[in-house]
């Protein structure tokens, strides 16, 4: 069906009644709907759902006597443009949380591991200190098992400035379910050595450095696993669009391993086929963590696996500033966007909070281009388990 619009202009007030079908999320995409649209905005409303996959069966003008709305039928909110009319593709099946373990051990009875390493991540020249470190998690009864996309908590050793114990820190974990050495019973994590200055003098963090400065043989105080939020659907033709800084690449890591890394896929039984693109942000090159692992993964699996790096200190932007990961973002926001169209797709996104307003920022711009409202559209990502944030 088509409307014509003729010589109209944004100044025309008239408003019309849009009836679709088969539109919207859940029982909604089963249901009628209708649609208060502005005359001005009818001809793109009408694409926006034709594009969506839903069914226009009338256009009525405003005042116009309506048959009567299904019994089934769900309340709308008018709606003035195709950006609040538009929504994401059905919810696909749900990531399960089924058999996630959590808080094996509490803080009040943790696990004693053992570090089996701790090597720096960082090439000459990086900023900071970055550290691997992995833990044996043998003889503990219950086993402390996690998934990808879950974190621990290290309870540091020693007393704060009250004389009271340190309290546990969380980290997401960085090894898959089999940990590095794919026999099932330790775990690594990904810590960044925390530094500010206070007064004139550097302060170090209590957790951070005590992680970068362990031994291995040592033992340490182990807490959890904890989170649902980050974890994998089960689906192997899922698309995962992942966006991290510094060390929030540790969750991702652990899904590209269980996706591309050869011994785990044959200890997994889970062959990916869908489509993986890694958005990473750093300050340098030298900064970049696991790098090596990941080029090798573009080398193997082309098809599957896209790497995008955002080097804000020695790379520039459009406008000729520093490379942050939303220019990413904006830079390839119609290839984000048909992928997010696709119901299979989900995007993680870990890291420091500060990097969520640029991303979103990116967003909205990238959705409005496309007619679409990204304050809309990303909560109803969320609601669909579609979208995935852990920050700090």
């Amino acid at each position: 069906m088509r409307v014509t619009t003729g010589r109209a202009t944004q100044l025309d007030s008239r408003m019309f009644t849009v009836v679709v079908e088969a539109f919207g999320l859940g029982t909604q995409r089963r249901a009628e709907r209708r649609l208060s649209v502005a005359f001005a905005q009818l001809q793109s409303t009408m694409q926006a759902v034709a594009q969506r996959g839903g069914r226009i069966t009338a256009v009525y003008a405003a005042g116009a006597e309506l048959p009567p709305a299904p019994a089934t039928a769900p309340a709308i909110a008018p709606a003035n443009s195709p950006a609040e009319t538009s929504t994401v593709p059905p919810k696909p099946a749900a990531v399960s949380h089924a058999n996630v373990p959590v808080n094996l051990y509490k803080p009040k009875d943790p696990f004693l591991g053992t570090v089996t390493e701790n090597y720096s991540l960082l090439a000459e020249g990086a900023i900071g200190r970055v550290n691997h470190i992995t833990f044996d998690l043998s003889g503990g009864d219950p086993q402390l098992h996690y998934l990808e996309g879950q974190s621990i908590g290290i309870i540091p050793d020693g007393e704060d400035a009250n004389g009271k114990p340190n309290k546990l820190r969380l980290y997401s974990i960085a090894s898959t379910r089999h940990g590095d050495n794919m026999a099932g019973h330790t775990v690594s994590l990904c810590v960044r050595q925390l530094q500010y200055e206070k007064d004139g003098e550097t302060v170090n963090g209590v957790c951070s450095t005590f992680l970068c400065d362990i031994e291995p043989g040592s033992k340490v105080k182990i807490t959890g696993p904890v989170g649902k939020e980050m974890l994998l659907p089960d689906d192997e033709e899922a698309n995962v669009i992942m966006f991290a800084t510094g060390t929030g690449i540790a969750p991702m890591r652990t899904y590209l391993r269980r996706m591309f890394e050869s011994t785990e896929r044959e200890k997994n039984g889970w062959k990916f086929r869908g489509k993986a693109w890694l958005f990473m942000g750093s300050p340098t090159t030298a900064n970049l963590l696991y790098d090596d692992d990941f080029n090798q993964y573009v080398e193997e699996y082309p098809d599957n696996f896209r790497y995008t790096k955002a080097i804000s200190r020695e790379q520039q932007n459009t406008s000729g500033g520093r490379m942050y990961i939303q220019d990413r973002v904006s830079e390839n926001a119609d290839e984000i966007f048909a992928l997010i169209e696709d119901p299979k797709t989900h995007a993680y996104m870990c890291g420091l909070r500060g990097m969520e307003p640029g991303i979103d920022e990116a967003m909205t711009t990238a959705a409005a281009a496309k007619g679409l409202n990204w304050a809309e559209l990303r909560p109803a990502l969320k609601k669909a388990d579609r979208w995935h944030v852990e920050t700090y």
